[in-house]
């Protein structure tokens, strides 16, 4: 199987690139950014590409997302230390097919992307449970973020403060926080914001 893999930490590519040599993969190139692992893939045509979330020129996941639109043979794996939910919402809409840890064994991650690779139509992303907001409550929690008052909230959207309480009450359900903080931080960790 031959891959393109794309990490900026330079002793990190070469560590994974003699793991991967020694499970029996081709490493056909090596990029240190995803600018240069596009180029690669696209001059190369590679069985897979593993790509690091966060790297400098273009993420890994927009490398992903340009792979799914010019190459979609090219399956497409996320290097990741911890994978948040917005990080695999996003990937999972970028077209990866998977994601492998930077923690993981060798044995283990050759396993894992043989299993990706020749499986490419399951999605193998971890499921994210993001709840469902109401259209009012979409509109609350970007004001939230923004560190508006339940009074300016309430002026913002021609309510009474009393429904944006009634709003919050059923946002911090929905994302089991315990206060405005605890909401924001737990809406960004899923994707609710940007």
């Amino acid at each position: 199987m031959r891959l393109v893999i794309a990490d900026d930490h330079p002793l990190f590519r070469m560590g994974l690139k003699y793991a991967l040599l020694h499970q029996g993969f081709d490493v056909v190139a090596e990029a240190a950014d995803g600018l240069q692992a596009l180029e690669a893939c696209r001059a190369l045509q590679p069985d897979a590409a593993l790509l690091d979330v966060k790297m400098p020129g273009l993420t890994g996941i927009e490398v992903c997302e340009r792979l799914r639109l010019t190459h979609p043979q090219i399956v497409s794996v996320l290097i990741t230390t911890f994978a948040e939910p917005a990080i695999i919402q996003a990937a999972r809409g970028a077209g990866a097919r998977g994601y492998v840890s930077k923690e993981m064994d060798p044995e283990q991650l050759a396993q894992h992307l043989r299993d990706i690779i020749a499986h490419p139509e399951v999605d193998r992303l971890p499921q994210v449970e993001v709840p469902r907001l109401t259209p009012r409550e979409s509109e609350v929690l970007p004001l939230l973020a923004q560190g508006y008052s339940n009074k300016e909230i309430a002026k913002n959207l021609g309510v009474s403060p009393d429904t944006v309480k009634d709003h919050l009450a059923r946002l911090y359900a929905k994302l089991d926080a315990g206060d405005r903080t605890e909401a924001v931080s737990r809406a960004r960790s899923i994707g609710l914001l940007g």
